[in-house]
């Protein structure tokens, strides 16, 4: 295989392009790499692009202040089947950030402030993006698909799992939604932030990942979704049965005097007033998905993804 000419990013071949090209399987419509067997995205690079993801703009012109440099054209890396019948301009390359052209409608990723439209500010901003790929989760995707090997796959990897994996938490926060709405899993009424979230990373939820996904939410929960939602959803495990006692037979203990009543119930409220309040549940608002904003977006994904090492910088 001849080596494509990258030029966006540092050493964007990095080990070269050793990986074997992905298989489908026919079944579950997974994608199966044979050098990282338990990613399995359902979407391809391509599928993604053309369903209508990231406002329409991931490979516009940017600035990056993990390289230094200013890339244009990004998109022309890509190989030319995957645009076959796309509108580069509104799909792929658009300056601005349309919610319209996104499959689920809606504005999602977390940014930085309203300036930072793509939330390129903020992904820089955590430490998350890595000098050869410049443009950030995606981009590596792309590069992986068609073969490229490098050493920030492991933890690109672990991204994908913490998201939609088996136990992925966007994943399970959306199978809890669905679960309490009543509603069926490809209901895009359901969460759209979530959904468009999802197939940012390469996944689409169907019928065989909400039923395995279901049976672990009714015992566990789901992340950022309070378990008092989920009254309805959970499988409550049966009350252990308390050690029959001979004091079990005895006479129940006289009724507490009518003043002893009144002393217990201000001794109650006193202690209530003294108590700290209780901190407020994360609400299941599309607030609390990834389309959040500001410094508290930044919390939200670091609690989800886990702080990733700083890249490597490329020597000058």
């Amino acid at each position: 295989m001849t080596a494509p000419s990258w030029k966006v990013g540092k050493n964007a071949l990095a080990l070269g392009m050793i990986g074997d090209a992905p298989t489908r399987c026919k079944k579950t419509g997974e994608f199966e790499f044979g050098d990282a067997p338990d990613f399995r995205p359902n979407m391809s690079p391509a599928e993604v692009l053309k369903a209508g993801s990231f406002g329409g703009g991931y490979y516009r012109d940017i600035s990056s202040t993990v390289t230094g440099e200013t890339y244009k054209d990004a998109w022309k890396e890509l190989p030319p089947a995957w645009l076959e019948g796309v509108d580069v301009k509104k799909y792929v390359s658009s300056k601005t950030y349309r919610p319209e052209v996104n499959t689920y409608g809606v504005n999602c990723g977390v940014k930085v402030d309203k300036s930072d439209s793509f939330g390129l500010k903020a992904w820089e901003n955590s430490g998350w993006m890595d000098a050869q790929d410049p443009y950030g989760w995606f981009q590596w995707y792309c590069r992986f698909f068609q073969g490229r090997r490098s050493d920030d796959d492991e933890r690109q990897l672990s991204r994908w799992h913490k998201c939609c994996g088996a136990r992925g938490r966007w994943k399970s926060n959306l199978i809890a939604k669905v679960l309490r709405a009543d509603k069926s899993f490809d209901d895009a009424s359901v969460s759209p932030v979530v959904r468009q979230t999802l197939q940012h990373w390469g996944f689409r939820l169907t019928k065989a990942h909400f039923e395995a996904g279901a049976k672990r939410v009714k015992t566990h929960g789901a992340a950022y979704v309070p378990r008092e939602s989920l009254a309805g959803v959970m499988t409550k495990k049966p009350a252990a049965k308390k050690p029959r006692d001979e004091s079990d037979d005895e006479a129940p203990a006289p009724k507490p005097s009518a003043a002893a009543q009144s002393e217990d119930r201000a001794a109650r409220a006193k202690k209530r007033a003294k108590k700290p309040a209780a901190k407020k549940p994360r609400g299941d608002a599309e607030s609390d998905d990834v389309a959040v904003h500001g410094a508290g977006a930044g919390a939200l994904l670091r609690d989800l993804l886990g702080d990733a090492p700083k890249p490597k910088r490329a020597k000058k």
